[in-house]
């Protein structure tokens, strides 16, 4: 049997990059330094550029766009007239890409019910919200081409020794391979805050207990089952031999207590890769055995499979051109439930590590499923028509280069988003933007319940009853920690507000907000904290955002 496994060039070059000798140093230096590679990264960027104000865009990772070229082309938009200014403009790209015939080539003139009136939905919108990775990469490329952004990739911050800060204010950061970028204004549009956590702001990991914010669905949920990503009426047996605790448990079990509901802990939302899958037999690449695979980390799904449950291909949402935006669903699926709590604050090695492992599981995960004799035949023969496209992510061996990162650190800001700002409990009179989708947490916790039986726990689903206003404070440190630094994708928060915020458009909208704070204040001479909230709100509602 032949093994295969491909290594994300980005963590090769990360391997290479960890305890990297400097042989010389390069300076930069802008009115504004971004560092992070993400959707939130483009749209500052192209904000500031629209303000004349020069910028580096300070990239961690090779690819641009994050998650939203990354596998996610099933966009999480909520109510999509929340979507405005740069996002939008995004959005609308991505519909003029595919009203080119020579762009959707394979079964157009085919599409099911469902998918001719998503299409008349978006001709109407002039807006698409589902799309191909390499389309949404291509966009992202063309706008830093045609705008003349400078972007610097593959430069990792000295996270230990390479702030340089006077008076709160950040003067420039050094990063891995020698290289110093000087600002007057600084933006961390990273998913894990890296440049916020290293200035010395204040952050949380984990989820708040409920009384610290007097929230409801914050902390510990046992007994809360929101979506079907639990075992509902399955009684599987978590034991080597089943129903014999002195036989050991089978692997992806937590033997740990859960902690009493409501209370706070150390556990983040779960993490996976969204694979973009194709059943086109002229552009797929078959499952093959990762380097590294164990089937009997897939023991849990063999013995849920064997008690019926189904459900295997539910969420592989359809994109154009036979492609998927495949995410979790079920039980035991694609999130690597309990395996990425240090993730938020680990070294770079050991994120590496950690990613690396969800790629083996993942990968394993669609291996086992279409070949293991425990899956019933029916699953495996239609497992074996899907297999990762050879149009995509093709520098990285046909593997999404970015993980999802649904949660890390949290900023604690000059306002904290809660469940009262979500749901519309309070006001938020500073707004910058605005959110509508689901307060959504993935679970957090797999455990072993009082009677012997497993169940899954931190799977939140509130609806928002609409949209609801983001305050520019949830995107400002405070003022004592420091004045010249802006983070909206690790935005102020709590965890379960967060778990709504999260979203791709979102990020963008946040990072065209923060953007335009920073080039005001810069034409105001003042601090972030001082900026008229008048003057702010005007210029956004001049560049199209939604703000109310």
């Amino acid at each position: 049997m032949r093994y295969r496994f491909f290594l994300s060039t980005s963590l090769i070059f990360l391997m290479l990059l960890v305890g990297h000798t400097q042989t010389h140093t390069n300076s930069f230096d802008a009115d504004v330094i971004i560092y992070g590679g993400t959707s939130a990264s483009i749209t500052a960027a192209l904000q500031l550029k629209k303000m004349n104000k020069s910028v580096i865009i300070v990239s961690p990772d090779k690819h641009l766009g994050g998650l939203t070229t990354g596998g996610l082309g099933e966009t999480d938009t909520g109510k999509t007239q929340s979507i405005g200014g740069l996002a939008r403009d995004f959005y609308h790209k991505i519909w003029l890409h595919y009203q080119s015939p020579e762009n959707w080539t394979i079964a157009k003139d085919s599409l099911d019910y469902n998918w001719k009136k998503r299409l008349e939905k978006y001709d109407l919108e002039q807006a698409m919200w589902r799309f191909e990775p390499h389309v949404a990469e291509a966009i992202f490329n063309d706008d830093m081409k045609r705008n003349n952004i400078v972007v610097h990739r593959n430069e990792w911050l000295d996270r230990e020794n390479g702030v340089t800060m006077k008076d709160n204010q950040i003067l420039s950061f050094k990063t891995l391979s020698g290289k110093t970028y000087s600002g007057r204004q600084f933006m961390d549009t990273t998913y894990e805050g890296d440049l916020m956590a290293s200035v010395g702001v204040a952050y949380h990991v984990g989820r708040e207990a409920n009384s610290v914010y007097g929230e409801s669905w914050n902390g510990i949920q046992v007994g809360t089952l929101h979506h079907e990503h639990n075992f509902k009426h399955l009684k599987i047996s978590p034991y080597v031999i089943p129903n014999d605790p002195t036989s050991g448990v089978i692997p992806r079990i937590s033997t740990g207590d859960t902690g009493p509901k409501g209370e706070g802990d150390f556990r983040v939302q779960a993490y996976c890769f969204r694979m973009c899958l194709t059943n086109d037999p002229n552009n797929r690449i078959p499952f093959e055995k990762p380097l590294g695979y164990d089937r009997t980390q897939y023991e849990l799904l063999a013995r849920i499979l064997d008690a019926g449950w189904k459900d295997v291909f539910k969420k592989f949402d359809s994109m154009p051109n036979m492609k998927t935006d495949t995410n979790n669903h079920g039980p035991f699926s694609t999130d690597n439930i309990g395996y990425n709590y240090d993730y938020p604050n680990a070294s770079y090695e050991r994120r590496f590590e950690i990613i690396r492992e969800h790629e083996i599981y993942q990968k394993g995960l669609m291996y086992f499923l279409a070949n293991d004799p425990r899956v019933p035949e029916s699953i495996r023969t239609e497992m074996s028509q899907w297999g990762l496209p050879k149009d995509e992510f093709k520098d990285n061996s046909n593997w999404p280069h970015q993980l999802y990162i649904r949660e890390a650190r949290r900023m604690i800001g000059t306002h904290i988003m809660t469940e009262h700002d979500i749901l519309k409990k309070r006001d938020v009179i500073d707004s910058i933007g605005m959110g509508s989708y689901t307060i959504d947490s993935h679970n957090v916790q797999r455990y072993i319940k009082a009677d012997g039986t497993i169940e899954n726990e931190g799977d939140i689903g509130v609806k928002t009853n609409g949209p609801y206003k983001i305050s520019y404070g949830s995107i400002l440190p405070k003022r004592e920690q420091c004045k010249n630094l802006t983070v909206p994708v690790c935005v102020s928060s709590t965890h379960i507000a967060f778990g709504s915020i999260r979203m791709e458009p979102v990020f963008m909208i946040l990072g065209q907000s923060a953007a335009t704070a920073a080039a005001l204040s810069l034409d105001q001479n003042c601090d972030l904290h001082n900026l008229d909230y008048n003057l702010l709100k005007t210029q956004l509602l001049k560049d199209s955002q939604v703000l109310e």
